[in-house]
């Protein structure tokens, strides 16, 4: 069967009402063209979330015991942010429901009794919405996404340390999100990357200083703390970044225990300070602390960091290593998704790639450019565990 999606899948559809006979009915008006996933209430619909995160539409009837559909498709919103959501709903029930149109996102609501045509026709443009919401979401993710990675990757020739120290970051703040299940994670992700990206206007010994925590001049500070506004010009003129820039912004903002608003500041300031603590966590380690303390001391400033983030990050560290394995290796036998333990030299000593620096397959085809000797080798790397994978 062919999906509305533009895929060999069927658009998959959560309907939730609490009398049996209803969903029986709309099941079989919708599922000739979906896939029809049914709930007998609130509390059962947002379990079946939890579990399918494949479903694209949810719809829900207004008048259920416990959980009305409006508190119910909130919760769901909350739980699969891109499904669209479609309220049932009786004439009785008309001013509750526009109410909850208006405060819950919702997509559309349809009366009782609904003839197949019109439920029909509602399924298909809410089919049509999520395969637009989903298309915006592949263009920042993939697109967007993918861009900026080539441009670290190149900018980081210019500079290895601190453009390794991003990379290492970037795998910090992805396991967080991963740790605390948030939905848009692409855009710290980005943040994360982009947060070194005005480094590439500080001369080479600068960076060192800042990455390697050396003391500055005061001509160097100045420099440093112009550092903020240099990324905001950059930034600037790049399009659907202003999320990435206010995270960014949101840097410097101490942590309140305090609700920051809306849902959109709210995710604001978790990314900001998911970004913070995997920053200022490495800068910690580089400066020659170990994990455990560099932990403490972040928990010691307490008007700075998410209590809950820090949670997190203890608990990826007592995770991390499980599936890796460090090994030498030539250069010859580098693999894309390894990444360095240590720095990466010419034999004259130059830096090549930073330690933590993921290698790519354009660094492998560049590694291969160089004559033999040219760098330091062998290598020592980590090396994703596979469970096939024999080698004692």
């Amino acid at each position: 069967m062919t999906s509305l999606m533009g895929t060999s899948a069927p658009v998959r559809i959560l309907c939730v009402d609490d009398e049996p006979h209803v969903l029986e009915g709309l099941s079989r008006n919708l599922r000739r063209d979906y896939d029809v996933l049914t709930a007998t209430s609130g509390a059962g619909g947002l379990a079946l979330l939890q579990r399918e995160r494949s479903i694209c539409v949810v719809m829900s009837d207004m008048r259920m015991p416990e959980m009305n559909g409006a508190a119910f498709l909130n919760r769901a919103r909350q739980v699969l942010p891109e499904a669209v959501r479609v309220l049932l709903t009786g004439q009785s029930d008309i001013d509750s429901a526009m109410a909850a149109v208006n405060e819950g996102q919702i997509f559309r609501f349809l009366m009782k009794p609904c003839p197949p045509t019109t439920l029909l026709d509602a399924m298909a443009a809410a089919a049509e919405q999520h395969r637009l919401i989903t298309a915006e979401r592949v263009l920042l993710e993939q697109t967007l996404n993918g861009t900026i990675k080539t441009l670290v990757e190149v900018l980081s020739l210019t500079h290895p340390i601190a453009f390794g120290r991003a990379m290492r970051v970037r795998r910090r703040v992805l396991e967080l999100a991963d740790r605390l299940g948030m939905a848009d994670r692409w855009q710290v992700e980005i943040a994360s990357m982009l947060s070194h990206l005005a480094y590439v206007t500080l001369p080479t010994e600068v960076v060192e200083k800042v990455v390697y925590q050396r003391p500055l001049s005061p001509a160097e500070a100045t420099m440093v703390e112009r550092l903020p506004s240099v990324s905001e010009q950059l930034l600037g003129s790049i399009p659907r970044l202003e999320g990435v820039r206010a995270i960014l912004a949101a840097l410097e903002h101490k942590y309140w225990q305090a609700d920051p608003g809306t849902e959109r500041l709210r995710a604001i300031e978790r990314s900001a300070q998911v970004l913070k603590v995997a920053r200022d966590f490495d800068a910690l380690k580089e400066h020659g602390q170990t994990a455990s303390l560099s932990i403490d001391t972040l928990r010691g400033r307490a008007d700075r960091y998410d209590p809950e983030v820090l949670l997190a990050l203890a608990a990826v560290l007592d995770a991390a290593g499980a599936g890796d394995e460090v090994r030498e290796v030539p250069l010859s036998a580098l693999r894309v998704g390894m990444v360095f333990v240590d720095d990466v030299r010419l034999s004259d000593g130059r830096l090549l790639v930073s330690r933590g620096h993921e290698v790519t397959a354009s660094l492998v085809e560049r590694v291969r450019n160089f004559s033999h000797g040219a760098v330091r080798e062998p290598v020592r790397v980590t090396v994703a565990h596979s469970p096939n994978d024999t080698r004692k």
